[in-house]
């Protein structure tokens, strides 16, 4: 005895078959890849081992904002770049160019339907000559794709993956830009310091270029002391005027960065004081976990999850695609009488599509689906791998530094002691034109090489901020 189905049946066993073949859909979750580094750092020594998930250190809660919140002329500088940079803008208008791509891929998992009206004329294919015409006006449902096997969906995911990494890649370019205003700002600090010691050791020299001259006038000096100590003159005036050009570019640099040029505003270089160099402590030890929290960091994830998600739709690929096409409106063969009772009509167009032979497109864009995919990996886990070089970097030049400061803080104090000595046996005639004028040499470098290690100490506080993502641990007060 044969089985028959009654027509009826029909579609209920298409719908079977589909929701069967969809619990066969080839999308796989995504799950975060381990970091290829240490799990913490010790503040100031090496990382420590990858230890086990459930023992991993505590992540601390720490301060998101701006470094040297408390310095009022940073800060509006700060508030100035992020208003007027033109690389920042250039980063937000890119995240209005990927989430309008976004919005696109989002509208393919929903049906376009549209209002159409058509007229047709044509002659009768009997030969008699007679025009037939038909009108039809109503509602038209574009080709729709039922999304059973989720390909659809993963191209919308790997769009709003992509727009996630560029909204990152925008807090990456604040965080870099803040970074930057915060250095140059500092390095202006410290080019105005050695710019008044430029000027300090020119006067004291011209002091001592006066004393020289008129002891050698009067024969207590000789031509070699007078000339030794015009070239310390001249010496002076080549190093205030390399200061000067310093501190002119460094303005330049700042004026780039905020995006218009300084003017008048204020930039507290007359108030510098180490107050500046007070920061939050840093705890015990650092957990790795906080590399996870940087824009770069997520970016790279996102760009990991696009690429995810378009390997899943490579995948999908291989399975029916499954599209509707419908109609609802009126007919009639008189334009007059369209709108009229009984003129009701409607389509509907199912069409299922399994690919048999594509002369291996398909196999193709899977191989490149999972080679992007391995690419992202591999530049997530670079980007995880840099970031901790530069935390450990920061953190290694935080405490080498403090160190180097409070050595050159105690150079300079001796240097100062030594040169006042030295000026005073030479006004007495004890000490030789030499003597003194290797003392004053040896002051300006210990002069030049404290105001230099005190930037290097502030830089290295802006340099961690970085490397943290925009944490606001910025050590502790300078020594």
């Amino acid at each position: 005895m044969k089985l028959r189905c009654a027509p009826a049946a029909y579609p209920l066993l298409a719908l079977a078959l589909t929701l069967t073949l969809g619990a066969c859909a080839p999308t796989t979750p995504y799950t975060r890849p381990p970091a290829p580094v240490a799990a913490s750092w010790a503040a100031g020594a090496a990382p420590e081992a990858q230890t086990a998930e459930g023992n991993r250190p505590h992540v601390p809660t720490l301060e998101v904002g701006r470094p040297y919140a408390h310095e009022p002329a940073l800060q509006h500088l700060i508030t100035r770049a992020l208003a007027h940079n033109r690389d920042l803008r250039v980063a937000a208008l890119n995240v209005e160019q990927v989430r309008a791509a976004y919005g696109l891929r989002r509208a393919d998992r929903l049906p376009t339907i549209n209002l159409a009206a058509t007229g047709q004329r044509q002659p009768s294919s009997n030969g008699s000559g007679a025009i037939n015409s038909v009108y039809t006006a109503g509602l038209a449902l574009a080709s729709w794709e039922l999304d059973f096997f989720g390909r659809v969906a993963a191209l919308s995911d790997a769009a709003y993956a992509q727009y996630q990494a560029s909204v990152e890649a925008q807090r990456a370019a604040q965080l870099s830009l803040v970074a930057a205003v915060t250095s140059s700002w500092l390095a202006l600090q410290t080019d105005d310091a050695l710019l008044a010691v430029a000027r300090e050791t020119l006067g004291a020299r011209l002091s001592t270029l006066e004393l020289v001259r008129l002891r050698f006038e009067h024969g207590a000096a000789s031509e070699i002391d007078w000339r030794s100590a015009q070239t310390l003159v001249e010496a002076a005036r080549v190093n205030l005027a390399q200061q000067e050009r310093a501190l002119a570019l460094d303005r330049h640099a700042l004026e780039l960065l905020i995006g218009e040029p300084l003017g008048d505003a204020p930039l507290g270089l007359s108030e510098r004081s180490d107050a500046g160099d007070a920061a939050l402590p840093l705890p015990a030890h650092l957990s790795s976990d906080l590399l996870l929290r940087r824009p770069d960091i997520l970016a790279a994830e996102q760009q990991l999850r696009a690429a995810h998600a378009n390997l899943d739709a490579a995948r999908a690929a291989f399975f029916p695609r499954i599209t509707l096409t419908a109609s609802a409106g009126t007919v009639s063969n008189a334009l007059a009488n369209l709108f009229q009772a009984g003129s009701w009509g409607w389509s509907l167009a199912p069409q299922a599509l399994l690919p048999i032979f594509d002369a291996g497109r398909n196999e193709a864009n899977l191989e490149a689906a999972e080679a992007a995919r391995g690419v992202a990996l591999a530049q997530y886990e670079k980007a995880i791998q840099t970031a901790f070089r530069e935390v450990a970097d920061a953190l290694t030049a935080r405490q080498t530094l403090a160190d180097q400061l409070r050595a050159a803080e105690a150079q300079l104090q001796a240097q100062t002691a030594l040169a006042r000595l030295v000026q005073a046996r030479f006004q007495a005639g004890v000490a030789s034109q030499l003597e003194a004028l290797d003392a004053q040499r040896a002051l300006l470098a210990a002069q030049q090489q404290l105001e230099q290690t005190r930037g290097a100490w502030r830089q290295s506080h802006v340099a961690l901020y970085k490397a943290l993502g925009g944490e606001a641990v910025l050590g502790t007060r300078a020594p």
